[in-house]
């Protein structure tokens, strides 16, 4: 895996653990000589994101909307970053430039990215790998909720494996690295 969208909060939250497990995230994509996908903020745990994965040296791709851009939220130090004008624009081009695709912590913003790029999938848009880093359960009810709707019918269990669970970045990365190197094949 060349590069990995990840999809975090805007703001850090209220538990230091999720700061950290961001942190360790990009540091370790920025280890494994990936390439660091986001939005191009550097507020929240999208700034830790960035600035984590390029203080160890790795390179980092911001991809944010004009609007967000004039309200200076853009990261200005990032490797690259690219302005569009729409929410759209912005994740077709984040999914253009991944291999795979991770949520960390964060809000509505987060759902929406990971929710469209996993419908995609779903709908044979594209094969790349999509994951979920549940640290601290933090994504417990989201996976309860995916249960249900297989449980009651509204998801094929084929559809439910599209989603990799780890509760670790080691964990996750290894997962989504083998399920990209086996769609590969």
């Amino acid at each position: 895996m060349k590069s990995l969208a990840i999809f975090c909060g805007a703001s850090m939250g209220n538990n230091p653990a999720h700061r950290q497990i961001a942190v360790q995230t990009a540091e370790l994509v920025a280890e494994r000589g990936m390439t660091l996908v986001y939005g191009g903020g550097n507020v929240g745990l999208m700034g830790v994101i960035a600035d984590a994965a390029m203080a160890k040296g790795g390179k980092v791709i911001g991809v944010i909307p004009n609007f967000l851009h004039r309200k200076e939220v853009a990261h200005q130090g990032l490797t690259q970053i690219h302005y569009v004008e729409t929410m759209h624009e912005r994740k077709a081009l984040m999914a253009d430039l991944s291999d795979g695709f991770l949520a960390l912590p964060g809000g509505f913003g987060t759902l929406d990215e990971f929710c469209e790029i996993l419908t995609w999938s779903q709908l044979g848009l594209h094969k790349k790998p999509i994951g979920i880093l549940n640290a601290h359960g933090y994504f417990d009810s989201l996976l309860a909720f995916f249960d249900q709707s297989m449980v009651d019918g509204f998801l094929a269990a084929r559809l439910r494996q599209l989603v990799l669970e780890g509760s670790t970045p080691e964990e996750i990365i290894d997962l989504l690295s083998q399920r990209e190197r086996a769609e590969s094949e």
